[in-house]
């Protein structure tokens, strides 16, 4: 997603759209009844306001009681899907929740929490958030929120969450049950601002080679990655690999701010153009803190909107360059019209183009499913495992001011392709991914042992135990316990794969994402390659 995040376009819409309602209602909306023998004649004027007619001729004929609103609002979903996949409407009622991700915070009670046997499980708290601060700790489990029992209920975690956020000074009742010292305690909490954070890890790979992730571009999102630069400089960073794998997009400008960060003066980085838009274009300035930094970007097939926007603004203007697959594809700007009920329209108002004029987006067609079922189209055709299935449209090719050839008309197309490494995976190990028993057995694990491997300060002390203690065999024995036939064959060819995430999934319990990604790293390919195009003289 692209959300054009300047708060002076199309302010006055919603009320020239709230006036027409209006107006309309007031003098375009008639209906004449004439009781004769020939039952009654209704007329709807004026014809140029039909859907607005149509809608209060169901309220007021229609022969059973039926909701306008849901109606109205079920209505406009439909005319949306006409356009493009992009254009979206937002009720009321989930605007908050659609909108928070993007604002980096929430007002809530500032934990992390799992669902174990229909039991809410504390697995950390936020550092100085309001549950830390009055005690609350990982492996509590949340038995009661004001009054109301949450346990053993079957309660949906999206349940939960409504009922411990809210606004920021208000009270929330919390009863946990502390297994360390088998006690229920009640809290009262009161709720505060608690950040959400979209750049997951930064760290030093290597001798001069730093990592960012990033998993969307948030209001927040440039000064954190400001914050995570002037980090890595300060421990000898001058090669930059940027994981924007996975990364959705979001606000325009903030990723046009991070992509001004690499490139020099006067440089293009990305505009934007639409029928009712015209051309708007966004240069670099003079102030970016990576100038002298190389730079390396990760994209995949989920790689979308400002996504796409950073990384053809590198590959573009021959800043650095792109690794992995293929990007999703998305170059449709969206802005978000707050309507007067509450709910929000997001209407795609423009394309963006890339600095050489290519426009990325993937071919779609008004109504129709298939533009959802791309990625899998994908799959099947063997994109994932080899750039050679990927047809390349000759007739969208444009020329970098360096020579290099790149492509339009379906996504970012990286400069260095890596498919899936499939040669450790086996039938157990697709079993045991599907089914996600990795990610369960390393928070059980993590739960039942918490007070024991608490003490580690460190992951690689931590990792030490874990392999002390033979976490794999114990994983094999709890798989089979789940009913799964293990070949000795298929574990010793995804051994190391096995081994590695149940390493990495049990030490982010202790140590966040500072204990998952540099494990994952282990056997992330693309990021090896990566290091390595960096590592040559």
């Amino acid at each position: 997603m692209v959300m054009n995040n300047s708060s002076k376009k199309l302010a006055w819409l919603p009320l020239v759209v709230a006036f027409a309602v209006v107006l309309g209602m007031f003098i375009g909306f008639y209906i004449q009844r004439n009781n004769s023998s020939r039952g009654d004649n209704i007329y709807l004027y004026p014809r140029s306001n039909k859907i607005l007619n149509v809608l209060k001729l169901i309220e007021a004929e229609y022969v059973d009681t039926i909701s306008i609103d849901r109606l109205t609002d079920q209505t406009i979903v439909s005319l949306l899907k006409q356009l493009d996949p992009h254009s979206a409407y937002i009720p009321a009622s989930e605007l908050q929740a659609v909108t928070e991700p993007l604002e980096g915070n929430f007002s809530g009670i500032g934990v992390q929490f799992n669902m174990q046997n229909d039991t809410v499980v504390i697995v950390n708290t936020i550092p100085n958030g309001p549950s830390a601060l009055i005690g609350i700790q990982a492996g509590d489990r949340i038995i009661k929120v004001n009054d109301t029992v949450v346990a053993g209920v079957k309660m949906s975690s999206d349940a939960i969450v409504k009922r411990l956020k809210g606004p920021r000074g208000t009270k929330v009742k919390v009863t946990i049950y502390r297994p360390s010292t088998r006690r229920q305690i009640d809290y009262d909490i009161t709720r505060n601002t608690i950040p959400l954070y979209s750049v997951d890890v930064s760290y030093m790979l290597a001798p001069q080679i730093g990592y960012i992730k990033i998993n969307q571009f948030a209001r927040t999102t440039y000064d954190e990655f400001v914050t995570a630069i002037n980090k890595l400089h300060m421990e000898g960073m001058n090669k930059l690999i940027v994981d924007l794998r996975g990364n959705g997009g979001g606000y325009l400008d903030v990723a046009i701010k991070i992509a001004d960060q690499f490139l020099d003066e006067n440089r293009l980085i990305v505009y934007t153009q639409g029928r009712a838009k015209p051309r708007e274009d966004f240069f670099a300035t003079a102030s970016g803190i990576c100038q002298s930094d190389s730079v390396i970007i990760l994209i995949d097939e989920f790689s979308a909107s400002a996504s796409e926007i950073l990384a053809g603004a590198i590959q573009d203007n021959d800043r650095g360059l792109i690794i992995g697959r293929r990007s999703f594809g998305k170059g449709l700007v969206q802005e978000q019209i707050p309507l007067s009920d509450g709910s929000a329209l997001r209407l795609t108002v423009a394309r963006y183009y890339t600095p050489t004029g290519r426009c990325i987006q993937k071919p779609y067609a008004p109504g129709s499913d298939d533009y959802y079922k791309d990625i899998t189209q994908r799959y099947l055709h063997g994109e994932f495992l080899t750039k050679d299935s990927i047809k390349l449209n000759d007739s969208l090719k444009y020329v970098t001011p360096g020579g290099r050839i790149v492509y339009g008309g379906g996504g970012i197309m990286p400069d260095i392709f890596i498919g899936i490494d499939t040669s450790e995976f086996s039938k157990l190990y697709n079993e045991i991914t599907d089914r996600g028993l990795i990610y369960r057995f390393a928070f059980q694990f993590s739960d039942n042992n918490r007070a024991s491997l608490s003490k580690f300060k460190s992951v690689e002390a931590l990792r030490a135990e874990l392999r002390k203690r033979n976490v794999l065999d114990l994983f094999i024995d709890y798989i089979r316990k789940q009913g799964i036939n293990v070949n000795a064959n298929d574990v010793k060819n995804s051994k190391r794969l096995i081994t590695t995430q149940l390493e990495a999934y049990i030490c982010r319990n202790f140590f966040d994402n500072q204990g998952f990604y540099p494990i994952m790293g282990e056997i992330d390919y693309t990021l090896k390659r990566a290091v390595e195009v960096f590592s040559k003289p």
